[in-house]
């Protein structure tokens, strides 16, 4: 009796536990949530000078809410870039030393770049006519040119805004990856525009240009580890490597951000007093908080990650992690409003 054809072999890497998995609905990033978080964080950036300046000393910003969400927009867009763009690379890295990975490279998920460089410039435009009109209005008229140039804070915005079209026309051309030089531009820009200092000015600028990268990989790369994590959710041993990858990465990024941050703290603070009696100390201390909060989920998920590596799955991990995340975004907000809040002066 002749035997039945049998169907095609799956490739490796693709469709594995697929038949298993066919009636299981995969777990998504809970949008409802991400989408409130947001919010609050929007909401935060809003009213955040106000609270931190209420009963200091320090004058009124004018502006400062609009300033430090359009600052934040900026610095989101640089995560969600960079980290594509590292994110990536690692994804393809751990792959390749995984077995049964497919000839054309590891599933990705789809591409935010150009949608990140289009909000990353229309932010840079925002502040940069913000620095024109001088009076902290947003709605203030399109500046001419020349009124951008003469201020050094519009000038530095204009330079980032034309820095997120060459990471979108890089992008639209299909080279992502080349992208990441001028977005390493609009870095040196915010360091040079957060450290006008005349004494020392290199030191300064050279703290928050590792502070900042440190910020930015350490954010935009969880979230495209998050994401291609779902896209590997058929492969839970790869998604728990892509992870334990990160996290080793993750570490020294944390170390240099504690190390560049108290370095640059210790340069701005006149005084202890100063941490509680301004709104650029009352806003530290808060972020120190968040920061923490952030090292206590990232040791939480790493617990979870190497607990029980055959049971471990997307859902146990993503708990943890999102809360990472969520203090991530809370940070950039913070240190958005940190370069808004007017520094301590001694005396």
């Amino acid at each position: 009796m002749k035997q039945p054809a049998s169907s095609a072999p799956v490739p490796p890497g693709r469709g594995r536990h697929r038949a298993a998995r066919a009636g299981r609905r995969r777990p998504v990033l809970p949008l409802l949530p991400a989408a409130g978080c947001v919010l609050v964080l929007a909401a935060v950036a809003l009213t955040g000078t106000d609270l931190a300046t209420d009963s200091t000393d320090d004058l009124r910003i004018p502006g400062g809410g609009t300033t430090t969400l359009l600052r934040s927009v900026l610095l989101a867009a640089l995560c969600v870039q960079l980290g594509e763009v590292a994110g990536r690379r690692l994804a393809r890295d751990v792959a390749r030393k995984l077995p049964g990975t497919p000839a054309d490279g590891p599933r990705q998920p789809p591409e935010w770049a150009a949608g990140a460089a289009l909000a990353g410039m229309l932010a840079a435009l925002g502040l940069a006519s913000m620095a024109a009109a001088g009076d902290g209005s947003l709605a203030a008229g399109l500046p001419e040119l020349g009124e951008i140039y003469a201020t050094r804070s519009g000038l530095l915005a204009f330079l980032q805004a034309n820095g997120f079209l060459l990471a979108a026309l890089c992008v639209f051309l299909g080279r992502p990856v080349w992208a990441a030089a001028p977005l390493v531009g609009v870095i040196v820009g915010e360091a040079l525009r957060a450290h006008p200092e005349p004494d020392s000015p290199a030191i300064g600028v050279g703290l928050t240009l590792v502070h900042l990268t440190s910020t930015v990989l350490w954010t935009g790369g969880l979230v495209q580890v998050l994401r291609t994590m779902r896209s590997w959710h058929g492969e839970p041993g790869a998604a728990r490597a892509l992870l334990a990858a990160y996290a080793r990465r993750a570490f020294w990024l944390f170390a240099a951000l504690c190390a560049t941050g108290t370095a640059s703290t210790l340069r701005k603070l006149p005084s202890l007093g100063a941490v509680t009696s301004s709104a650029w100390g009352r806003t530290l201390l808060v972020k120190l908080a968040v920061v923490a909060a952030v090292a206590l989920c990232a040791v939480l998920a790493r617990r979870v990650l190497t607990r029980d590596r055959a049971r471990t799955t997307y859902t146990q991990v993503l708990r943890p992690t999102a809360w990472e995340l969520a203090a991530l975004g809370a940070v950039l907000v913070l240190s958005a409003l940190l370069t808004v809040a007017p520094v301590p002066r001694a005396g």
